[in-house]
């Protein structure tokens, strides 16, 4: 359901996208960076964290940490990832192909400015083996995110 659920979100609110379907697993930055053949910055990886009992999503490069400091700066609170049950739950999506699209659940979206580096980015579609090429700032306009600075380097 998760990567139809995908599907339906673009045909609804961008019909111009195409979702990347592979036969091979994308489900980690490395993976997904040599399937598509780009550098793993380009992955748009999407982590999954509750603060003060409210789930958010923060979208940002496959090549970056979430720098804890920022982050509590940004959110005013302490964050903790969700469980591998808790991501599928609040956002229907498995691990591995999380998006901010296709939400089960209505979710704050943040991106990171270390997306805007690149052009274009590849997060995952909904399924651990499905993809979308999209700029950055579409992503955040599709999503409402807001852009934040909570991450580093690896």
């Amino acid at each position: 359901m998760s990567l139809e659920s995908v599907r339906d979100y673009f045909a609804e609110h961008a019909p111009d996208m195409t979702i990347i379907e592979l036969n091979e697993s994308t489900a980690t930055v490395e993976m997904a960076a040599r399937a598509h053949g780009v550098s793993p910055g380009q992955i748009a990886k999407t982590l999954s964290l509750m603060v003060k009992n409210k789930v958010i999503l923060i979208v940002t490069r496959g090549d970056t940490r979430l720098d804890n400091q920022k982050l509590k700066e940004v959110l005013g609170a302490k964050a903790r990832m969700l469980s591998v049950d808790e991501v599928v739950n609040w956002t229907g999506h498995p691990v591995g192909g999380v998006c901010p699209f296709g939400l089960e659940n209505p979710l704050s979206i943040l991106c990171d400015l270390s997306l805007k580096t690149y052009d274009e980015v590849l997060p995952a579609a909904g399924s651990i083996n499905s993809a979308v090429r999209i700029s950055p700032q579409r992503m955040a306009e599709l999503t409402n995110a807001r852009w934040v600075d909570v991450c580093q380097p690896l």
